[in-house]
């Protein structure tokens, strides 16, 4: 724990916005930071919740524990609407409360005598984990990196993909495709160099499909559409960022049957133990909405939802395009990575917060290949993003 540097990037960045609204109250502060959704669920999909919610206070509705690795509809439905065609099956999904929760329980599964590589820039919450779990060195701050874990190094000049050839070998390699932060989407192409890679490494693939529903290429939405990644690979997705289940939590991580330890013994087994460990299974609730979720209904409901922010992801992109920046993701995700060459993330969120009244989020925040650039959510009401797009063009005019 002494180990963490300063607090996790999102906590922190709340912090410095609840000082400049003590030092700004009369701001209208618009947040474009944190990835947390913004607009309403869809009626379709609470109504579900609130009927499941009301049928508890029945005899002949009520529930108590469930199974720790979700209930068996929806399994089924999560393998079938996601997986479809890939071979994979009810009983290799778990449904749990998020795919961050389930990072930290995949990290205790491996435990702390695994290495691990890492996107670089990425989510901060591989690297933290690691950390906590005691696999990593200390925290070299001359080069912004721990010890002990591979960066496997994402810019711009390599199209967002890691050079493999000059990556080292590692038991897990943790892969967010469309990614966050950078909002660039793998191909067929780069991901069949992953599989191959893990598989001549021996290494387990943990691959985030979080943003997977806003694709718009023909790239992969699953690691599972690559030959041979059910036997190098694992995936972990989420509800949240496509029905507005970020306060609802529920997400799924799929372990496929072919997945298989060293020694031959199935991950899922072991995923299994720990999740019937450390966790209850998800709220019938949430799992409630989760199968209104991927109803003929739900899923038009979700899409129209996707389709929201892709409109303020465009907003903010033609932002920033129109001021001469060089601006990356934005296509496959909600996210849009602005280049500020030569200056400090920091430097630059502290700008913008301190003359627009706007939240981003600084990219040396998710690792070192971040400085220089900041991270801009399309996360937002539409009345908030277009104010900010006139904010960023006084700015930087």
């Amino acid at each position: 724990m002494a180990k963490l540097q300063a607090g996790y990037l999102f906590p922190e960045i709340a912090r410095r916005r609840a000082a400049h609204m003590l030092k700004y109250p009369d701001a209208n502060v618009i947040r474009l930071g944190i990835g947390d959704t913004t607009e309403p669920i869809p009626e379709f999909i609470t109504s579900a919740m609130a009927k499941r919610a009301h049928e508890l206070s029945t005899l002949e509705g009520y529930s108590g524990y469930g199974a720790e690795q979700g209930e068996k509809q929806l399994r089924a439905k999560i393998a079938s609407t996601y997986y479809g065609g890939l071979g994979i099956e009810e009983n290799d999904i778990f449904v749990s409360d998020g795919a961050k929760c389930d990072i930290s329980r995949l990290q205790l599964l491996f435990g702390s005598n695994v290495t691990m590589a890492v996107q670089d820039p990425s989510y901060p919450a591989y690297v933290d984990s690691s950390v906590i779990m005691g696999q990593t060195g200390q925290f070299q701050t001359d080069v912004e990196k721990y010890g002990n874990i591979e960066y496997m190094r994402c810019t711009p000049e390599n199209g967002f993909f890691p050079d493999l050839s000059k990556v080292s070998r590692t038991d897990v390699i943790f892969f967010c495709s469309p990614n966050n932060p950078t909002g660039s989407a793998a191909t067929r192409e780069q991901l069949t160099r992953l599989v191959q890679f893990a598989k001549k490494n021996g290494s387990i693939i943990v691959y985030d499909s979080a943003y997977g529903m806003y694709m718009t290429d023909d790239n992969p939405r699953s690691i599972f559409e690559i030959p041979g990644a059910k036997e190098v690979a694992l995936e972990t997705s989420s509800f949240s960022k496509y029905a507005g289940f970020t306060g609802v939590r529920l997400g799924w991580t799929v372990i496929p049957k072919e997945l298989l330890f060293s020694d031959g013994f199935p991950v899922a087994k072991d995923f299994s133990r720990i999740v019937c460990t450390a966790f209850n299974g998800a709220s019938n609730i949430a799992q409630a909405g989760g199968l209104a979720c991927l109803t003929p209904e739900g899923l038009k409901a979700m899409r129209e939802v996707v389709g929201f922010y892709q409109e303020n992801t465009q907003i903010i992109v033609d932002t920033f395009k129109s001021l001469g920046f060089n601006v990356y993701g934005g296509t496959n995700a909600p996210y849009v990575w602005v280049h500020f060459p030569g200056q400090s993330s920091w430097d630059v969120f502290s700008e913008i917060l301190e003359k627009t009244h706007i939240v981003t989020t600084p990219g040396s925040g998710f690792g070192p290949g971040g400085e220089g650039f900041i991270r801009v959510s399309a996360f937002g009401h539409r009345d908030d993003v277009l104010e900010a797009a006139k904010r960023f063009k006084q700015l930087y005019k």
